[in-house]
């Protein structure tokens, strides 16, 4: 899947799901919770997926999973021929295209989140991306001129979706459509919903920075699952700080995930709608916790479009959200309700930024 958010997963603002203390089964026969997971692991949607089921008896589920993926894949890939998201834009200004029951709650997500966001997350980002197209071999910096002219066709109120006929229309030729930024959380809670199904109990799923953990840790009964914010600046297994959860998705955007040098400037892929040009604030990255995973990737990219200060007062008015913020100066800020759960790492060398300093 190209041009998606955080699907080039380098040295990004991850998640390690720590899984210290699994040494035995759960306590009672009943739950038959094994100690080590089925496990599979595939490169799919340009990233790494990998599925960890639990459940005694269900390995067979871990096949379905991937099904699924592969299925919303195919239809949400951009420039892909038979991706019902590369057809919109290939008829754009031209008809209205008729989509199916996976894709069309997508897109409905998809322009609810560009507009309380207030365009800080734009499904129709398509024009500036694929012009930077950062992640790719062909990646390049724009004139001002391909920006300003790019900028024209990235309006997402020109997307007209009809509940009725289930179509998708744009109205200028030359627009394009970018699921990227909300495509991973869309599919991750499908793979939960595949696992519930089956009668999966305690899981992880992993698509390259959306991770969902499904129960209870296997480490004891009505154990939350402890789960590490991987450090933006230092290798894999490194942890900024952890916290504990169950039935949540945890999401990441950074800078670190991927970027283009030029002339000894980076550019990192998370655009801003309004400029065309990456956004250029205080943040080198953002966790978003959340029931949902698609909810985790839209709200992840709002706030980091906000930045620290106001995604911070943005996320604690919704509800069941929670942020965790690493800034560029080596800060770490959380919204208030996980303020006493979250352990920042005696070893992480960053410290807990102060609120009153934000501005």
């Amino acid at each position: 899947m190209k041009n998606k958010k955080s699907l080039v997963i380098l040295i990004a603002v991850l998640f390690l799901v720590i899984l210290a203390g699994c040494n035995s089964k759960a306590k009672t026969e009943e739950s038959k919770i094994n100690k080590e997971p089925y496990t599979d692991q595939q490169s799919l949607l340009g990233t790494y997926v990998q599925v960890r089921i639990y459940d005694d008896g269900k390995k067979d589920v871990l096949e379905k999973a991937f099904a699924r993926v592969k299925e919303l894949g195919n239809k949400i890939t951009v420039n892909e021929k038979g991706s019902e998201v590369d057809e919109i834009n290939e008829q754009a200004g031209i008809k209205p295209v008729k989509v199916s029951d996976d894709i069309y709650p997508l897109l409905k997500r998809a322009y609810e989140y560009s507009e309380d966001s207030a365009g800080g997350f734009d499904m129709a980002i398509g024009p500036i991306t694929q012009l930077w197209h950062i992640g790719f071999d062909d990646a390049r910096k724009p004139s001002q001129e391909e920006i300003d002219q790019a900028l024209k066709l990235v309006d997402y109120h020109k997307v007209k979706l009809n509940d009725e006929d289930q179509t998708v229309y744009l109205e200028e030729k030359g627009m394009q459509l970018d699921l990227g930024a909300i495509a991973k959380g869309f599919i991750t809670d499908e793979v939960v919903k595949v696992l519930k199904d089956n009668g999966v109990t305690t899981a992880i799923v992993d698509l390259g920075g959306n991770v969902y953990v499904l129960g209870h840790s296997p480490r004891g009964k009505d154990m939350d699952w402890n789960v590490g914010i991987q450090d933006p600046n230092k290798a894999r297994n490194t942890v900024v700080g952890t916290v504990q959860e169950s039935n949540k998705t945890l999401v990441t955007s950074g800078i670190y995930e991927r970027f283009l040098e030029v002339d000894g400037k980076s550019y990192h892929h998370l655009f801003d709608p309004k400029t065309g040009y990456p956004f250029d604030n205080d943040i080198a990255g953002v966790t978003v916790i959340t029931n949902k995973s698609i909810d985790g990737d839209g709200l992840s990219t709002a706030v980091f479009a906000m930045g620290v200060k106001k995604g911070l007062e943005y996320a604690e008015g919704l509800k069941d959200v929670d942020v965790i913020f690493v800034t560029k100066d080596d800060q770490v800020f959380v919204s208030k309700d996980i303020e006493k759960v979250f352990e920042l790492g005696k070893d992480s060398g960053y410290t807990m930024g102060d609120r009153k300093d934000l501005k």
